[in-house]
């Protein structure tokens, strides 16, 4: 952060917004100094979006005002909010992957010669100017849809510096990075705030906050909750504002004996790794966690597990009975059941009702005479949006207007309607809010109570080390070890997944 840090470059005062039946804020207030990284959090529905927007012209207050270097300004739109060096990247990129890096960057104000003719020795040039402050070393030539996602966020970025930024907004910047990817924008990040760009960074991935905000502004219902300086910033303190209650239940998990083994495998090969084999056994109610680094083979052990690609070779047996399992409906009549990392693209069918949805999974074995059953969808939509508190307008909602946790519900009733035996979970609180992830810890302590043996994917450590009965530790393909409850920490699993050994080992 720049030494002149807490002299005010933006502040927002009393800016309140108001849309149908909802204030979505209430007389909001921030700053923020030169080079100094803010973090804007809360949970969904808390107004963080809209005061974004707000910011970057896409929406304008119903009051109050925006401030820049201490002055009242006017921003009614995006091109206004850019001359005041305001610039939004969104979750979603917004680069035209047909056209190449150098067109992306100044797309809309390209540099002509005589007013007339694009001038592409200038873009070329300056684009590569852009291009060095962010640490990517690519042609501007390039077309986009041939960079990686981590870096078309960096082209976002320097297309945000070309029109001189000096406040950047970024939403969820990492939600479809890699590891790697993450630590090269964090890089990136700093060396910006250090040069003087002021950053505003919004995620639910708490870790994150804490690795790089200089100071925290919390949301919550339309209002602020509290600011957390960067020494009283932790994971604690920033739950305990977001959602007004103490964070000493967010892991409900209470250890307890298990039942007999409901799933067992010996010796299966995937192909995401055929040298490589996999054995473990999964007991009733037991909560099992699978951590490892990108690359180690989780997702597709599930995936696997589920039918979802083969098996090269291997046994898995269901309550000591083998099965063949060689797509998912067969997995489903074994009593498995997956909850898929991407719910968009491989959970939800995002353009039908929350009702059609949850009855996807049952659509067999619920017909009647060939035909589907409506009564018995509505009894299971509405048993499923209570038992999980799905929000919702009402169950005929079209999946794609929920926010991402009550998405993730209804993913989750889909299979609860089918009463599984084995619940896979990939990734089961990426992109939701706090408030939703301790709803689905809560709901994970319950099913395993009732005896659902549940194995769950995770890259968040916090999660692992607070829900999990058991963890399975892989590297590369295979499983380097596992921990029991009482070996369970962050060296021992961290040691694991980089292919080491350690004393629980």
């Amino acid at each position: 952060m720049s030494s002149d840090a807490h002299q005010p470059l933006l502040e927002v005062v009393g800016v309140s917004k108001r849309f149908p039946g909802v204030l979505a804020l209430d007389q909001v207030g921030m700053r923020m100094g030169r080079g100094e990284i803010v973090a804007v959090i809360g949970e969904n529905g808390a107004g963080k979006s809209t005061l974004m927007k707000i910011l970057a012209g896409v929406q304008l207050a119903d009051s109050g005002e925006v401030r820049i270097e201490g002055v009242p300004v006017e921003i009614n739109s995006v091109g206004k909010a850019l001359n005041q060096g305001i610039a939004l990247i969104h979750q979603e990129l917004n680069l035209a992957d047909n056209l190449d890096v150098g067109a992306n960057i100044f797309l809309g104000r390209e540099p002509r010669r005589m007013g007339l003719v694009i001038d592409k020795a200038r873009i070329t040039r300056e684009s590569a100017q852009h291009l060095k402050q962010v640490g990517l070393e690519v042609d501007p030539d390039l077309i986009v849809s041939g960079l990686a996602i981590g870096r078309q966020q960096m082209v976002e970025i320097a297309k945000a510096l070309s029109v001189n930024a000096r406040v950047l907004i970024m939403d969820e910047p990492t939600s479809s990075l890699s590891q790697r990817e993450t630590e090269q924008l964090f890089v990136v990040i700093k060396d910006l705030a250090g040069k003087g760009v002021s950053i505003v960074y919004i995620s639910h991935r708490l870790g994150e906050v804490e690795e790089l905000a200089d100071r925290v502004v919390v949301l919550r219902d339309g209002k602020n909750a509290g600011e957390l300086n960067r020494d009283e910033i932790s994971h604690d303190s920033m739950v305990k504002l977001m959602v007004g209650r103490e964070v000493s239940q967010f892991y409900p998990h209470e250890p307890h004996e298990p039942g007999e083994v409901v799933l067992e495998i010996k010796e299966l090969r995937t192909l995401a790794h055929p040298n490589q084999t996999l054995s473990f056994a999964i007991r009733r109610g037991e909560i099992v966690g699978v951590f490892g680094l990108v690359g180690a083979g989780r997702t597709e052990m599930l995936q696997t597990l589920f039918g979802v690609t083969p098996a090269l070779d291997g046994v898995l047996r269901i309550d000591d009975t083998e099965v063949r399992i060689q797509s998912p409906r067969n997995a489903i009549r074994a009593g498995l059941t997956l909850v898929p990392e991407d719910r968009k693209q491989q959970g939800l069918i995002l353009e039908m009702a929350v009702r059609e949805n949850m009855s996807l999974a049952t659509l067999r074995r619920d017909q009647r005479k060939g035909f589907l059953n409506h009564a018995r969808e509505r009894e299971i939509s509405s048993e499923m949006v209570k038992r999980l508190n799905v929000k919702t307008p009402s169950e005929d909602q079209i999946v794609r207007l929920l926010s991402g946790g009550n998405q993730q519900k209804v993913v989750l009733g889909k299979w609860l309607a089918r009463n599984p035996k084995v619940l896979l979970l990939d990734e089961p609180t990426r992109g939701i809010d706090v408030g939703a992830k301790a709803e689905i810890y809560s709901l994970m302590e319950q099913l395993a109570k009732t005896g659902v043996a549940i194995l769950f994917v995770s890259s968040e450590m916090e999660e692992i080390l607070g829900m999990s009965d058991r963890t399975l530790v892989m590297h590369e393909g295979r499983i380097t070890g596992e921990l029991s409850r009482s070996d369970l920490n962050e060296e021992n699993v961290m040691r694991l997944a980089t292919g080491q050994t350690c004393e629980a080992d």
